[in-house]
């Protein structure tokens, strides 16, 4: 079993706590789902939905959209993009920082965005 349903469903449950509008019929509907289908989803009885509604779900839930489609397994598309332009380059990138701690990984994002390289 993945952990995207069951994390789904505990967000939704606690923002539920706070606000009524957090009911799973309701945001089944502002995110276009039928509400059976994401109670299947968050039960973890289907996999994960699509990007497209991952994302929505990542917006109505006021969650990060790349940690939602992690949990789910999936790679967004623009990140799919630049693997598949630089496979070998990617790959390799990713198994040097497999190891390194975040600070090291955040370094170099810091280095990179800031064109210091």
């Amino acid at each position: 079993m993945n952990a995207f349903g069951p994390y789904i469903r505990q967000r939704r449950e606690e923002l539920f706590q706070d606000d009524r509008s957090f009911s799973l019929r309701q945001v089944a509907g502002r995110v276009g789902i039928e509400p059976a289908y994401l109670s299947k989803i968050e039960r973890g009885d289907f996999a994960p939905p699509s990007e497209d509604v991952i994302r929505k779900l990542a917006h109505e839930l006021g969650e990060n959209a790349d940690i939602l489609l992690a949990l789910a397994g999936k790679v967004s598309r623009d990140l799919m993009e630049i693997i598949v332009q630089r496979p070998k380059l990617v790959a390799e990138l990713l198994r040097q920082i497999k190891e390194m701690p975040d600070h090291a990984v955040l370094r170099v994002v810091r280095e990179v965005k800031d064109g210091d390289w």
